[in-house]
């Protein structure tokens, strides 16, 4: 039997209660994301125990996509293990964001502490990652459809192989950017804030947009620590990682409003 409507089924939610919404962002310099990258440095040399594992936590899985890579010989397995990377990275920095959010509150960060921060919004945090999964899926069955663009005749000239490659690229970079979008920001805020996935989703891929040119920036510099790491067969993630993990903290803090921020006029 259904129940009788009563007036606070009416009543709106509070804001805090509100599913789904977009915090508000704000609008920053593009030179911004190297004073992010100088905050990242000051907190390595800070936290060099939590910097050390973490570090030595992302080199071990390049070093491991590396190895597969040499071990399978060939070139088809680099592309999913990179999405493996993608996926296992915004965990392992968590306890990055969590030992910058300890010091700012006056705190000792704790290599213990910064470990538990992937159960403090687990639900959230989890969900998140099955809609990583989700795209890492899907990214891979698209890769197999490109494949068939692919020369089938063994030293093909660089014509052979320029649709393969057009046409890999422009997909590659539209997914990225879907990803990187939708994620850069997302950890932090269900990190600190507690919010549901779909917030944190909607309020980094608002900031990133609205943010465009910085976030261009703040991309290319990822992409060179990883390169770094990569080229030196993971040695350099030990430094680069922690330091992009950091930085991505202090661009979070810098790019989305804090709740005692007032609105623009």
């Amino acid at each position: 039997m259904p129940r009788t409507a009563e007036p606070n089924d009416f009543k709106k939610s509070k804001p805090g209660e509100e599913y789904a919404r977009t915090l508000p962002c704000n609008k920053v310099g593009y030179t911004e994301p190297f004073h992010w990258l100088a905050l990242g440095m000051n907190d390595l040399v800070r936290s060099p125990i939590i910097s050390a594992f973490y570090g030595i936590c992302f080199a071990a899985a390049a070093v491991g996509i590396v190895y597969l890579v040499h071990i399978q010989g060939t070139h088809l397995v680099i592309l999913p293990s990179l999405i493996v990377y993608m996926l296992i990275g915004p965990f392992l920095a968590l306890g990055l964001y969590d030992a910058s959010w300890q010091r700012e509150k006056n705190r000792k960060p704790s290599l213990t502490h910064s470990i538990k921060a992937i159960t403090r919004n687990s639900t959230s945090q989890w969900g998140f990652a099955v809609l990583l999964m989700v795209a890492m899926i899907f990214w891979m069955r698209i890769a197999a459809l490109l494949h068939a663009l692919y020369p089938p005749v063994e030293g093909a000239g660089l014509a052979e192989f320029a649709p393969f490659l057009i046409v890999g690229s422009v997909v590659g970079f539209i997914l990225a950017t879907f990803i990187f979008s939708i994620s850069v920001f997302s950890m932090p805020l269900m990190l600190e804030r507690r919010v549901d996935m779909m917030t944190a989703i909607f309020t980094s891929f608002n900031a990133v947009k609205n943010n465009a040119a910085t976030m261009l920036v703040w991309t290319a510099i990822i992409c060179g620590g990883v390169l770094i790491g990569f080229a030196t067969y993971g040695i350099g993630m030990i430094i680069t990682m922690p330091i992009l993990g950091y930085g991505t903290w202090h661009a979070y803090h810098a790019v989305i409003q804090k709740k005692s921020t007032p609105p623009p006029y």
